[in-house]
């Protein structure tokens, strides 16, 4: 039993079972025992992002940043909001390469690190101290009230959302709550805690399958949807791993898609270690498109991080990739690590991206060329 398991159980004692999405926010978030809490050395153990593999990937979205910025007029002030910051990683890495090679844009951004663990909002404030005291750079523990020019980007976040859990049981939709009995978790059956959840579907035109496990977003939904009442010009950019809703809830998902991680390895022992592994489950891109449409975005794209990548590279064929004075040893290297970001069988077609965007010309950002500005 861990601390937090301790604490959820106690919980369930004395209130009745949880919703999973409770269940989940607890072992994410909560501010002493949560996975999300602890030092960022810990994830590594568990997980690595693309922002890990080379700073390649930081610097090909700072181009695309830049020609968001351009395609905005180029405001004066350009609010960048990087929401799950972490430590700060990716920002030292964009702002680096703003400052080094794209200078008016440097001048222009306000970046601003969203981050819910305190912990790593020191950490990022530590890593970017150059840029914040240039003014460039601050952290934040929520996403800014309003964005009047800017981008919100998010890189394998809206996976880490919590999510209800739903099966189909006799033909009816049912919930799939957390209860504790004999020293376990259990999964516990019940009649929809919220209408949401049925809407959620029938919004899609989801029906699941006798015997189906899914699960139903709607952090996620309300996340986007107050994201788009927030930015009134400008970008959403996601990146994460997930399908459109024809996909993820076909009958090659009958389990679901959530999944626990922990030393660099899947399981559906949800239960296990409380607050001392990562859950996720893919995300929902036909959701985040339909709900985001609720708040005024309309979608600018959606393609893979293979496309996305190669096609911001070639406009100065992958330069970007290299640091001054690297050994040939040390450029082999890099163009190793591009490879795992780009190749379809590594993070390539596993990650998506989607960009939504308000109130912006109709001209198409190079990091979509050539792909239909289509609902899924």
């Amino acid at each position: 039993m861990t601390p937090l398991a301790e604490l959820l159980a106690d919980r369930i004692h004395r209130f009745g079972p949880l919703t999973f999405a409770d269940y989940m926010r607890e072992c994410l978030y909560h501010p002493l025992h949560g996975y999300y809490s602890k030092a960022e050395s810990k994830r590594f153990a568990d997980y690595y992002t693309s922002v890990d593999v080379h700073p390649i990937f930081a610097r090909l979205l700072a181009r695309q940043f830049e020609e968001m910025w351009e395609r905005l007029g180029r405001p004066a002030e350009f609010l960048f909001v990087e929401a799950g910051a972490g430590a700060g990683r990716l920002a030292v890495q964009v702002l680096d390469i703003c400052e080094a090679k794209l200078p008016r844009f440097y001048e222009a951004i306000c970046y601003v690190a969203v981050e819910r663990s305190a912990s790593r909002r020191e950490q990022a404030m530590i890593a970017a101290k150059r840029h914040a005291a240039a003014g460039r750079f601050v952290v934040s523990a929520e996403v800014p009230a309003h964005i009047a020019a800017g981008c919100l980007f998010s890189n394998e976040l809206v996976d880490a959302l919590p999510v209800q859990r739903v099966v189909m049981d006799g033909g009816t939709l049912k919930e799939i709550l957390v209860g504790f009995r004999d020293g376990q978790f259990v999964n516990v059956l019940a009649p929809l805690s919220t209408c949401a959840i049925s809407e959620y579907f029938a919004a899609q035109e989801i029906t699941l399958c006798e015997g189906q496990y899914a699960e139903a977003g709607l952090e996620a939904c309300d996340w986007i949807s107050e994201i788009g009442r927030r930015l009134e010009r400008g970008y959403v950019l996601t990146i994460d791993y997930g399908h459109p809703a024809s996909d993820l809830f076909d009958d090659h998902h009958m389990r679901g898609t959530l999944l626990a991680y922990r030393n660099h390895r899947a399981s559906e022992d949800f239960y296990a270690s409380p607050g001392e592994q990562d859950l996720t489950a893919h995300v929902n891109f036909t959701a985040l498109e339909s709900w985001g449409k609720r708040s005024g975005l309309e979608t600018a794209g959606f393609t893979s991080q293979t496309a996305f990548l190669l096609t911001l590279g070639q406009g100065n064929e992958f330069a970007d990739l290299y640091d001054e004075g690297q050994s040939e040893a040390e450029r082999t290297k890099a163009r190793l690590q591009l490879k795992t970001l780009i190749h379809p069988e590594g993070m390539g077609e596993r990650f998506q991206v989607l960009i939504q965007q308000k109130g912006v010309s109709e001209a198409q950002l190079t990091g979509l060329s050539g792909i239909a500005r289509t609902g899924f």
